[in-house]
């Protein structure tokens, strides 16, 4: 070794959320899945590509159970722990639920990184479930060529509660709660050429907790809720669409980005997860040729531990805004709108 600093991000092919699957590889890969094995109480399956299974377990109680892992997004060990935690964690949130507790998912490359580094790496996520509440109770870990982490996270949900993706209702008001621009900063970091302040949005975001999921779906005029990750806010918002039998409209101009992130995008920092998240669902979505790509690339950019995606009433939309930014979500905005027709997403605003 030449006494350089160990990169955590040159040693995976993509970072975060980006390494996942593109929507439409997965759904090949999952074609062929047999049928689930009936269960009157798995109130959430595979069927709307929500982002836990609810299994009712009496009158007042369901589990919500997920998993997730990835490749890392940042160099520090510690901090790419606690991204991934958090991120795993949030699908719990975004079903409604509250986490129980975790088990650790490991896949290290042995001999090349040294053993305190994989420690932190663990350490971060431990620190995360820790400010959620909850334990690290187990795991399992094996040698891989990439550094790997993420957790299975099993939570509770009052089964008339849970929240999914494919209960929204034409006339809903949409809102997220997290700026996009994550894949963005990434793209830029692993060119070593992410600005510090950037660098520090980065962490803040990727770490703060989804856990106004659970107060969120307490609300009955919160009719569906998802979290936006790989497959950027377009293929998030498009399964909602899917699941729900529902068109969206999306105000462009509305949807916070982080600091930076557009002018990062306008320089040409972009994953190539982006484009292949476009080229899985571009075709249910209506962008204006003459619009810029860059704010394209910003739409289906892949988010890392990124915010909710809220159906709401529009009544209460304005209260749900609110309640997010009181609790520490300051970019939480109205996005859009939910309508009746086929599942497909238009914009306005530019």
């Amino acid at each position: 070794m030449d006494g350089s600093p160990l990169r955590l991000t040159s040693m995976a092919h993509g970072g975060g959320c980006g390494c996942k699957l593109a929507p439409n590889v997965l759904h090949d890969l999952l074609r062929k899945m047999p049928l689930p094995v009936p269960a009157p109480d798995l109130l959430v399956g595979t069927e709307t590509s929500d982002d836990a299974a609810v299994y009712r377990l009496n009158d007042s109680q369901a589990i919500v159970a997920t998993t997730d892992f990835f490749t890392p997004i940042v160099d520090d060990p510690f901090q790419f722990g606690r991204i991934a935690a958090t991120n795993a964690l949030s699908d719990v949130y975004a079903m409604g639920g509250k986490p129980l507790f975790a088990l650790a998912l490991v896949g290290m490359p042995v001999n090349v990184i040294p053993l305190d580094m994989a420690q932190d790496i663990l350490a971060g996520g431990a620190s995360v479930c820790a400010a959620a509440g909850i334990p690290v109770v187990g795991g399992h870990s094996i040698d891989a060529p990439e550094p790997i982490y993420g957790l299975v996270a099993i939570g509770l949900v009052h089964p008339d509660k849970a929240l999914r993706n494919a209960s929204a209702k034409a006339g809903d008001t949409l809102v997220l709660t997290k700026g996009l621009g994550i894949g963005v900063f990434s793209a830029a970091l692993k060119k070593g050429e992410l600005p510090e302040a950037a660098y520090e949005t980065m962490i803040a975001s990727t770490t703060r907790l989804n856990d106004i999921g659970a107060t969120l779906s307490e609300n009955a005029s919160v009719h569906a809720m998802t979290d936006v990750t790989g497959f950027g806010l377009l293929g998030h918002l498009l399964e909602m669409c899917r699941g729900s039998g529902l068109a969206a409209e999306i105000n462009v101009p509305d949807v916070p980005l982080l600091p930076g992130a557009a002018d990062l995008a306008k320089a040409g920092y972009v994953t190539g997860a982006s484009g292949r998240n476009w080229k899985s669902y571009g075709h249910a979505v209506h962008w204006p040729s003459s619009w810029p790509d860059w704010a394209r690339d910003l739409l289906s950019d892949p988010q890392t531990s990124g915010g909710l995606l809220v159906a709401v009433a529009p009544q209460a939309s304005e209260a749900v805004v609110a309640a997010c930014r009181a609790a520490g979500f300051a970019q939480t905005s109205v996005i859009g709108s939910l309508r009746e027709g086929a599942p497909e997403v238009s914009f306005s605003g530019l």
